[in-house]
């Protein structure tokens, strides 16, 4: 897939792209400091447990050839994102490339420890002998010194070059010190070498860089669970079906989906009803019900017989094809927390060597022997190798995501992570966001003298192929209530006009003729009926001949679990507002249904008056919203959320996108917002403290090498422990934490200073 290219302003763009070759963090520092040299170029962010890079600047300065130039001169390649399958090809390679290393690193080692425990025993009888045991020490760390250490030399290598040396430089000088330590003591006729600690130093590496991969295999996999659209398709033909790639798919071409296929690309619903297995896409547990002319997304499934879809977007445009494309923009760029690892990491190294330096120079000034003043500088550069902050952040990240988008959440930046678990207030929009967008059947009410089923069986005549909101709810409610048009009551109709903004005229062939459509329509043809249902309602009058039928009220009712999540924030101390444009009695009625006070209900609400709304909330503050109406507010709020069938516009502008129906997934985003961002600075002060207790300890007291190297891998997979509780965490959200419950909901400054406040 060709890397993408989004617009930040007037002068600068953004480019997507994937690197290979890195083996650690510090590559990831290396390449972002060779492409920030480049004339042009503002910033590069690259994400390593993802190989996916951001580079922002001059858009002339983005060429792809330009900057795998760049990145080629340090030894890495550059390259469009890779896809989901690419990603789990190469970090399979990867596993196996550490396996076979960390093989022969236990093979050859295993004998190097048997050797140096005989001689720091003291088992052996004479000295000639502990020599004979050194030398072979030697030996058999000489595999593992080369061909496995060959990785962390290549690394040290390359961020040298980049001018941005790294945890790689620390394990290269540890470990070749190591090797000169004992080949000098073995030079000075000492059996005391310390070819165990080089041989470790490596070992326990490839050990934690295995897991660590596995750890990124994990949180990776979660964009398999994505629909990958199959090979071949169906497609109509000059009248007939035929197969073809799907990649030679155009918009508004008609496919036909067989029971029990999943459908391939978004597209209009054509032909035949469908009942959709929402489940893979939405988490949807029912079934859903689509009539013609509704829109469907690849990924669902077709449970019900053979359906024709009209093309809308084709292979790598659909919407889950996007929602990759966010997966990966989310992972290239760093947060707040991210960017203070880094700069920990990159000043952490030299001032490592720096401390070496000074602790051999103490040393030999307090009289200590050249030898041992040398193990406790070897001992200060492999303790201080950063490679646990590194991981720090971006494991959690990737963690957090991974468990985000298994609850049908996607946080499109990594820093929303750390905005969205501060937030103070919670707004809403309520149609398409509290409500499905679409009114239902509530109530149906018959003329004394009508039979019921007349009336259904009439309703449904005269709503048939109409694609208003209202006729279309009802439609759906005849249907559940079992009552289909049969093709020979289809032929009865003989003539139908749709009068916008009033109703439906339709003629049988029997001469009768039916008005369905509003009360004040029918009031105009001379057509009285009963009133019924509330101001908040809506409603459908069905008459046949100038004498009323029967009436349908329509309304819209909250999806369900809507008031359980409203009480759940509520209760966790957040501010609550729902803020819509409709009219009052509609807006209050539903506020009314979940637990909301009038005082937190603002109707009919310009996308201005919410903006500034919205801004009037304690801060940081969020809001979650479907339509272009509000796409102000969702700039306006610290952390915008767009529901399941949002527009495009929205879905832009949001920084976390749902992809279940409801708002459920608004609580489960904040808490596992606050849960990562926890996890987040749990890890940086785990490897912060270790950094730093390490150091004064190396510098200040003679600490073997070996248990250096061991406290020193202890700290990375610590690291990686606290973040894998992210990824393997498959229970329920906790009960939120004791808030300012019961306090009134009002913005700040009342309603006075929300209206005259000025949008951020």
């Amino acid at each position: 897939m060709t890397s993408s290219t989004h617009s930040e302003s007037r002068d600068l763009a953004e480019a997507l792209f994937s690197v290979q070759g890195l083996w650690c963090t510090s590559c990831a520092l290396a390449v972002e400091a060779q492409l920030e040299r480049l004339p042009g170029v503002t910033s590069a962010s690259l994400h390593y447990p993802s190989a996916t890079l951001l580079v922002c600047g001059q858009a002339e300065a983005l060429d792809e050839s330009v900057l795998a130039s760049a990145v080629r001169r340090i030894g890495y390649r550059l390259g469009p994102p890779e896809a989901a399958g690419d990603a789990e090809a190469r970090l399979e390679k990867e596993s196996r490339y550490l396996i076979l290393r960390l093989l022969i690193a236990a093979s050859f080692g295993m004998w190097t420890m048997i050797a140096s425990l005989l001689i720091y025993a003291g088992a052996l009888p004479d000295g000639g002998l502990e020599q004979v045991l050194a030398w072979v020490s030697g030996a058999f760390a000489l595999p593992v010194v080369v061909y496995a250490g060959l990785p962390f030399y290549r690394a040290a290598w390359r961020t040298l070059r980049a001018r941005r040396p790294g945890m790689d430089a620390l394990v290269s000088l540890g470990t070749l010190g190591a090797v000169g330590v004992s080949l000098w003591l073995l030079y000075q006729g000492s059996a005391e070498v310390y070819f165990d600690t080089a041989v470790m130093l490596i070992l326990l590496l490839l050990a934690g860089r295995l897991v660590e991969t596995l750890c990124r295999h994990r949180g990776l996999r979660a964009l398999h669970a994505l629909h990958t659209p199959p090979g071949e398709v169906r497609r109509r033909d000059r009248g007939r079906w035929r197969s073809c790639p799907v990649e030679t798919v155009a918009p508004g071409d008609c496919l036909c989906v067989e029971q029990d296929e999943v459908l391939p690309l978004d597209g209009v619903l054509r032909e035949g009803e469908a009942l959709l297995d929402l489940a893979p896409l939405t988490g949807e547990s029912a079934p859903r019900r689509c009539l013609p002319g509704d829109a469907v997304a690849a990924g669902c499934r077709n449970l019900g017989g053979p359906l024709i879809l009209e093309v809308t977007a084709v292979a790598g445009e659909c919407r889950l094809d996007k929602l990759r494309e966010q997966m990966w923009w989310q992972q290239a760029r760093k947060g707040e927390l991210q960017r203070l690892a880094d700069r920990f990491a990159a000043w952490l190294s030299p001032l490592a060597v720096a401390l070496a330096l000074f602790t051999w120079g103490m040393a030999l000034l307090a009289g200590v022997p050249g030898e041992e003043a040398l193990v406790r500088a070897l001992s200060v550069l492999v303790v201080a190798c950063p490679c646990a902050v590194g991981l720090a952040v971006p494991l959690a990240g990737l963690g957090g995501s991974g468990q985000a988008l298994a609850r049908g959440v996607v946080f499109r930046d990594p820093s929303t992570f750390e905005s969205l678990a501060g937030i103070r207030a919670a707004a809403f929009d309520k149609t398409g966001t509290l409500t499905p967008g679409e009114p239902r059947v509530l109530g149906v009410n018959v003329a004394p003298d009508v039979v019921r089923a007349t009336l259904l069986s009439l309703a449904a005549k005269a709503a048939r192929d109409s694609q208003h909101p209202l006729a279309r709810a009802l439609r759906r409610h005849l249907r559940d209530e079992g009552v289909t048009v049969t093709k020979a009551e289809a032929e009865s109709v003989t003539r139908a006009e749709e009068l916008a903004g009033r109703g439906r005229r339709v003629r049988l062939d029997d001469g009768r003729e039916l008005l369905l459509g509003s009360r004040s329509w029918l009031e105009e043809q001379g057509i009285r009926a009963p009133e019924y249902g509330e101001a908040s309602s809506s409603e459908i009058l069905l008459a046949c001949d100038g004498r009323w039928l029967g009436s349908f009220t329509l309304g819209e009712q909250p999806l369900p679990g809507t008031g359980e999540t409203l009480a759940g924030l509520r209760e966790a101390g957040l501010a609550l507002a729902l803020i819509s444009g409709d009219r009052r009695g509609a807006v209050e009625s539903l506020g009314r249904t979940l637990g909301l006070s009038a005082e937190e209900c603002y109707p009919e609400r310009s996308p201005e008056a919410k903006a500034r709304l919205v801004g009037a909330l304690p801060q940081p503050s969020l809001y979650v919203g479907d339509g272009i109406n509000d796409v102000l507010g969702l700039a306006t709020a610290t952390v915008g959320i767009a529901p399941l069938g949002a527009s495009s516009a929205a879905r832009e502008g949001a920084g976390v996108v749902l992809m279940r129906p409801g708002i459920e997934g608004v609580a489960s985003a904040w808490w596992l917002a606050r849960r990562t961002r926890r996890v987040m600075r749990q890890n940086l002060v785990l490897s912060g403290l270790y950094n730093a207790l390490a150091l004064g300890l190396a510098v200040s007291m003679a600490i073997p090498p070996l248990i250096a190297v061991l406290a020193m891998v202890a700290s990375s997979l610590s690291v990686m422990g606290n973040s894998a509780r992210l990824a393997w965490h498959d229970g329920a959200e906790p009960a939120a934490e004791p808030g300012e419950a019961g306090k009134p909901l009002r913005p700040e400054g009342g309603e006075f200073a929300i209206e005259t406040k000025r949008v951020s």
